[in-house]
């Protein structure tokens, strides 16, 4: 039986992904950097490939074998990123799993893109069509390697590209400083509260990845895979603060002047090579809209999230106490 290749294996979207494949009974295979941590991924029955994906000819020999390739591996963003690198790791790295995928006439290649690439959605709810309009490097990155990835699906590779909403669930630590913020009773609406926000819990996710890996009707498609709602940024804040039985946050700061305090503080710090305490993309969290429609998903892959935003809070919550963090 051909094997199924996960790249970024070792990521919170990665290791559910191998857990929801292994469970399904597929062979895994995980490429991974040398010094990357596999205990888990081991322990689960993947094996480990230690390869550096920039590097094509090591990416063509470590796809042999490999009948459907997921591939969830990025630079991420952070606030001091070297630009070059997210070219090396999104951009070239993703051309050397197509070529090899294309040398091993793999019969499906997933591409895992992100919504940032359409950047701010001024008519929401976004469709998979809607204008692309990256803000900074990581989005630019990440679209030229989508797009990339189209280009090769035109020509001929099986393949299609899956674009998640903001990830949360449990083992994921990215929105633990707003359960704190607002289980502590020190969380600070910046601006009105009514932009638009959208979530994704992870088993949804997981399950929109794998049906874009299985589905006939996938091939030479983009989707957004979303949750089954979302909300103003204020409604999730109050949903949040009832998961956690708190009272609802009331504090509330003008958006423009803490705006201009973050370009400011930016701008000082990045001389310097010093991360900002403050920076524009955090303040813009709360000024962006970012809301999505799953309509493709749902007619042509059968998507359909089956985790509310309630509960997949509660379940995160729950989560994070078991581990301390709360």
């Amino acid at each position: 039986m051909a094997r199924v290749l996960v790249t970024g294996a070792t990521g919170f979207t990665g290791q559910a992904l191998c857990r929801r494949l292994v469970g399904d009974g597929e062979q895994v295979v995980a490429l991974v950097r040398p010094t990357s941590k596999t205990d888990e991924l081991r322990s689960m029955g993947v094996e480990c490939r230690k390869l550096d994906i920039r590097n094509p000819n090591e990416v063509v020999d470590g796809l042999s074998g490999i009948g459907v390739v997921y591939h969830l591996a990025a630079a991420y963003r952070a606030e001091l990123a070297d630009r070059a690198e997210f070219e090396r790791v999104n951009v070239d790295a993703t051309r050397n799993l197509l070529e090899g995928a294309k040398r091993h006439k793999v019969k499906r290649f997933v591409h895992c893109s992100t919504v940032g690439v359409q950047g701010r959605i001024d008519d929401p709810p976004a469709a998979e069509d809607y204008r692309c309009k990256p803000t900074d490097h990581y989005q630019e990155s990440k679209l030229e390697g989508e797009l990339l990835a189209r280009k090769y699906f035109q020509d001929g590779i099986p393949g299609c590209v899956v674009r998640p909403v903001g990830i949360y669930g449990p083992r994921d630590t990215r929105f633990l400083k707003l359960f704190r913020a607002v289980g502590g009773g020190y969380f600070v609406m910046i601006g009105g509260g009514k932009t638009l926000y959208h979530l994704t819990y992870i088993e949804d996710l997981v399950e929109g990845i794998v049906l874009a890996g299985r589905r006939q009707e996938a091939i030479g498609e983009v989707f957004t895979i979303a949750g089954p709602e979302y909300t103003t940024i204020r409604e999730l804040v109050v949903l949040l603060a009832d998961v956690l039985q708190k009272p609802h946050p009331r504090w509330r700061v003008p958006f423009w002047p803490v705006y201009g305090a973050a370009v400011a503080c930016d701008a000082m710090c990045r001389p310097f090579g010093i991360s900002p305490p403050l920076y524009p993309r955090r303040v813009e969290f709360f000024h962006h809209d970012r809301a999505f429609t799953i309509a493709k998903a749902r007619r042509l892959l059968g998507y359909e999230p089956k985790v509310a935003l309630r509960d997949g809070l509660a379940l995160t919550a729950e989560w994070y106490r078991g581990q301390g963090l709360l």
